[in-house]
């Protein structure tokens, strides 16, 4: 037998803006306008989509004083507790109704009374970062599946009209579906149960979304971390009791290693925030589950204010009972843990060590970058736990916390610190370090100096100095930057088998040309008195040394025998040059195949001319320079034909 049962869907007109909003219009400004204009052109009840609670909240402050008389604004979450969602969901007698609802609106459920629908256009998912190793709740657009669920919500009871935060033009742009949570979400736990399968990284298994292969390595990678996983992948006995709790496996490993006192901390990480505006300090939450603080008495009713951090009983309770389940399911624990110290199981890549200067911000110890409020009660810790960050890539918000001091640290995670010597570039000192120290992931425990660090180590170490502030550091002579120039012209013309001399090249090998003569600097200004011409010329060779030297010479030999440098560090190579020095040159003066760019000038040193045809320019401008020069410098030779003349840099004596 067949079982059909038809939905009932009545017809829904939809409603778009006829503009695009404002780039700097705020979200819960428009959202306000937009319900208030559905209340006055609509009758019944009114749901308003919106990503998340603060924006339920914030919304809702829009439109305090605002709203017509006899609207009621009833908030819809995951986080309300029962009571609060069956009063929006049911209809009322007297008022009104205005829903402001997450997502959880969109599902199959009817709320009573609801005739508009009015659809913010965002949503709140989940997304994990492979790269940090923590998921994070990202604000997008809605798709088009989900705005016509959306839609759908009006046209349950009778006709309805949906009003969309988006013009009918945009909608075009939307994706057709959302993502499977296969592909955006925490793949540890299914990692965790591929292992228990045999199946390692899933290959071969017909999945209708295969897992990101990124994403998948990196859930892997936890699981070793935190003992589930052996050597060769496969899952260790410590992974199978994992596996058994029904916990994500960082708050499974902190169970089973710290035994039932875990069993509130892991409940509550579990669990939704129960005390969203108390900061980001676990203490008073695990203070509030034990019966103890402001947010544990019978006072934090349903009427406590959003923002006054009390939660309600039923939150506390609700959490107090997932703790009594989990402390049923493993025994005892060894000695009395922190918040902290059991933290650090779970969050063995979020241990964060406060970095220097006035601003909180945090190293973690799986390498990234963490900050939190500067006002919050633990922004000065020295060490604490991340356990919520919000995962942004630059640096990570810090959403909730425990304190952790250094010798809790070495008791839970003491196998884990390792010991190693090291050589470094300071870039904040300038300066070659060496040292010992104890590490904890990318975190440094301690350190001491090492003055036996090898001069081939602080060779290495100020190589990296060298690339940190680039080739200028050093103290390029002016012989050592001619060198460069020359053997890069002869490059750039054609001799591509002589060493690359580039800035890019001599940085990326450093330590084959420059290390011989770094082992005596220690810091910035030891680089700065470094000539690197000795070391450059080893680099070259002897036979390119040569080459250089045959086909692009440092000087140029004049007629009287003066050797005047040649520069080498434009597009052509030149030299300044008295035009007097050069009679009875017939032949342009060549470097690399090329003729030089003749810098003229006259007897005081003035330029007159530039040429790279000598003969040429005797032969068509000589004549018209000479008469100029004759009137300007009367005592000195200005011969007719220079070709014919002798070179000269003197001047006839006074009265000749």
């Amino acid at each position: 037998p067949v079982v059909r049962a038809p939905g009932r869907a009545f017809p829904v007109e939809t409603r778009w803006l006829d503009r695009p909003l404002p780039p700097d219009r705020p979200f819960e400004a428009a959202m306000a306008d937009l319900i208030l204009r559905a209340l006055d052109e609509t009758a019944g009840g009114v749901l308003a989509f919106l990503p998340g609670e603060g924006e339920i909240r914030r919304t809702a402050a829009r439109l305090s004083g605002r709203l017509p008389a006899g609207v009621e604004v009833l908030p819809l979450s995951g986080a309300l507790d029962l009571a609060a969602q069956r009063r929006a969901v049911r209809p009322l007698a007297a008022a009104r109704k205005l829903v402001l609802a997450t997502a959880i609106a969109e599902t199959s459920l009817t709320l009573a009374g609801i005739a508009t629908v009015v659809d913010g256009g965002r949503a709140r998912r989940s997304r994990f970062d492979p790269g940090a190793g923590m998921a994070r709740l990202v604000t997008e657009r809605v798709t088009r599946a989900e705005a016509d669920q959306r839609r759908g919500r009006a046209g349950r009871e009778g006709p309805g009209v949906c009003y969309r935060l988006w013009t009918r033009g945009e909608e075009g742009a939307l994706a057709a579906f959302p993502p499977p949570e296969i592909a955006a979400g925490d793949l540890a736990g299914l990692a965790l149960e591929l292992a228990l399968w045999g199946a390692g990284s899933g290959a071969g298994l017909a999945f209708l979304t295969p897992p990101n292969p990124g994403a998948l390595a990196e859930a892997r990678a936890l699981l070793a971390d935190l003992g589930a996983l052996d050597a060769g992948g496969g899952v260790t006995p410590h992974g199978r009791r994992m596996a058994g709790l029904p916990l994500h496996p960082r708050l499974a490993h902190m169970l089973l290693t710290a035994g039932r006192q875990a069993a509130p901390l892991a409940a509550l990480l579990s669990d939704r925030d129960p005390m969203p505006a108390a900061g980001t300090d676990l203490a008073p939450r695990l203070a509030a589950l034990a019966g103890k603080g402001a947010g544990s008495g019978a006072g934090s009713g349903a009427g406590a204010g959003a923002g006054s951090g009390i939660v309600r009983p039923e939150a506390l309770e609700r959490i107090r009972a997932e703790a009594r389940r989990l402390a049923r399911l493993v025994p005892e624990g060894p000695a009395p843990l922190s918040p902290g110290a059991m933290a650090a199981l779970a969050f063995p890549d979020r241990i964060g060590q406060r970095r220097e200067g006035r601003a909180p911000r945090w190293l973690l110890s799986g390498g990234r970058g963490a900050t939190m409020d500067a006002a919050d009660t633990m922004a000065g810790l020295p060490l604490l736990v991340a356990c919520d960050l919000d995962g942004d890539p630059r640096e990570a918000r810090i959403r909730l916390a425990a304190a952790l001091t250094e010798a809790e640290l070495r008791a839970v995670h003491g196998a884990r610190i390792v010991r190693a010597d090291v050589c470094t570039w300071s870039q904040r000192e300038g300066r070659v370090v060496a040292r010992s120290e104890e590490r904890l992931g990318a975190l440094v425990l301690a350190a001491r100096p090492r003055p036996d660090a090898s001069p081939a180590a602080r060779a290495a170490a100020a190589a990296e100095g060298i690339r940190a502030l680039g080739l200028q550091a050093l103290g390029w002579t002016p012989a050592a930057t001619a060198l460069r120039a020359r053997a890069a012209f002869l490059r750039a013309a054609g001799a591509a088998d002589l060493p690359d001399v580039s800035d890019g090249a001599l940085l990326a090998g450093l330590e084959g040309w420059l290390a011989p003569v770094l082992g005596g600097c220690r810091t910035a200004a030891d680089l700065a008195a470094l000539d690197p011409l000795p070391a450059l010329r080893a680099h070259l060779g002897p036979e390119a040394l040569a080459r250089i030297d045959r086909l692009a010479p440092a000087e140029l030999v004049t007629p009287l025998g003066r050797r005047l440098p040649i520069d080498y560090s434009g597009d052509v190579p030149t030299v300044a040059v008295r035009v007097q020095e050069l009679y009875g040159l017939d032949r342009h003066p060549t470097a690399g195949g090329r003729p030089l760019r003749l810098e003229l000038t006259s007897p005081a040193g003035r330029p007159i001319a530039v040429t790279t045809d000598l003969p040429g320019f005797w032969r068509g401008s000589w004549a018209e320079v000479r008469r100029d020069l004759r009137g300007r410098y009367p005592r000195h030779p200005w011969p007719e034909d220079p070709v014919a003349a002798a070179p000269t840099l003197r001047a006839r004596p006074r009265g000749a």
